[in-house]
């Protein structure tokens, strides 16, 4: 049986890797996205219409959230994995002067829209024969140490911690596994600014190593491919360099 998959933040870096991966080995996959061409992107570098759709949406309205649910079920009849991938940030301001706002739309994406889409999940996998399912967080080196000017990504990244083990907690007694995966550094169009220089606690500017987006991508593929029984609670992936252990 072909196993399906969902990837919010498919249009572009770790989510279209993920998405790529997946395909490479024979899943299909859904790609949600707010733009709809970058999606169709993603499709076509996959090599294989049968086994992708692209699904635009908004992962912080629910009603769209469902309907690009609905989409995938109608298509592949399933789903066996949920990657909650898509994310944003905010300028690296002053605690102070970090707007409101701006605050709100990295709560809505960040956490909000990982809510809507493993609620739309659990719906799915409750009601499915056979029934459960995977879901894997994108969680962050965030959700373990802040970077300086970062209260609402590292806020939401913390966040998405809690509700990975509530996640998993409640989704115990239906078959539905849920990990995190807590990434550091990799090569992105998100990171292409650290070449020039990245804050450090200290109040410098220092380059900080990159890796390879497909470890991360591989990473994915691995946590995804388990048997039922089995889970990854928590993976750390990040550049062997960086400055995460000892980091401040």
């Amino acid at each position: 049986m072909t196993r399906v998959a969902l990837i919010t933040g498919a249009g572009s870096g770790i989510g279209r890797a993920a998405a790529l991966a997946l395909v490479k080995a024979g899943w299909c996959v859904a790609l949600v996205g707010r733009r709809a061409e970058a999606l169709e992107e993603t499709a076509a570098l996959a090599g294989d219409p049968a086994a992708t759709l692209p699904c635009p949406g908004d992962v912080t309205d629910d009603a769209q959230v469902r309907a690009v649910f609905e989409a995938a079920r109608a298509r592949f009849g399933r789903l066996d994995l949920l990657f909650n991938n898509a994310g944003t940030g905010a300028p690296p301001v002053a605690f102070e002067d970090l707007d409101a706002a701006v605050w709100r739309r990295v709560v809505e994406v960040n956490l909000t829209g990982v809510f809507l889409c493993t609620q739309a999940a659990f719906r799915l996998f409750k009601g499915q024969d056979p029934q459960g399912g995977r879901i894997i967080n994108n969680g962050s080196i965030s959700a373990h140490a802040p970077r300086p000017r970062s209260a609402a990504y590292t806020a939401t990244k913390h966040a998405i911690t809690g509700l990975t083990k509530s996640t998993a907690l409640d989704g115990r007694a239906f078959g539905i596994a849920c990990g995190q995966i807590d990434i550091g550094n990799a090569a992105t169009e998100m990171t292409q600014r650290m070449s020039g220089g990245v804050p450090q606690a200290d109040g410098t500017l220092k380059p900080e190593p990159t890796m390879d987006v497909s470890a991360v991508a591989d990473a994915v593929v691995y946590m995804a491919g388990l048997p039922p029984e089995a889970n990854v609670q928590f993976m750390t992936v990040m550049a062997t360099a960086m400055p995460f252990i000892g980091r401040g």
